[in-house]
């Protein structure tokens, strides 16, 4: 299962409203899925944290792996992006949302997030573990 970087930084930061709720499904999905994250949700981390020594301790503690982005991902995050633009999307929209979504539709991954509408729009195959 790939985990979403928001629902890392609930528990990190000990988010009032969403910590809770993340380190439930993080403990309940860790005893069905191995919980892994990729480079960009690694280097969106990489925000909150002074050293790398640090971040890689919080993500060990939380027995998390890194999983590569395969190409074919790669590809569909580009290409998702553009259709997004093609449609209007915000001019602001993050490019790593789309790598994320690629990356779990391409590996058949499922995705613990709390950011639901634009994964399910435009990764429709992948499987959101998320909120009510």
């Amino acid at each position: 299962m790939l985990v979403d970087t928001h629902v890392l930084v609930d528990v990190l930061a000990n988010d009032p409203q969403w910590a809770d709720w993340s380190i439930g499904q993080l403990r309940a999905q860790s005893r069905v899925h191995r919980l892994v994250i990729n480079p960009v949700i690694y280097a969106e981390l990489a925000l909150t944290f002074s050293t790398v020594e640090a971040l890689d301790a919080a993500l060990d503690g939380m027995a998390l792996q890194m999983l590569e982005i395969p190409r074919p991902a790669l590809f569909l995050a580009g290409k998702a992006f553009a259709k997004c633009r093609k449609k209007g999307g915000l001019r602001h929209s993050v490019l790593s949302d789309f790598f994320i979504g690629a990356h779990a539709a391409v590996a058949g991954l499922p995705l613990l997030t709390r950011d639901v509408r634009r994964y399910a729009h435009y990764f429709p195959s992948v499987r959101l573990v998320a909120p009510p």
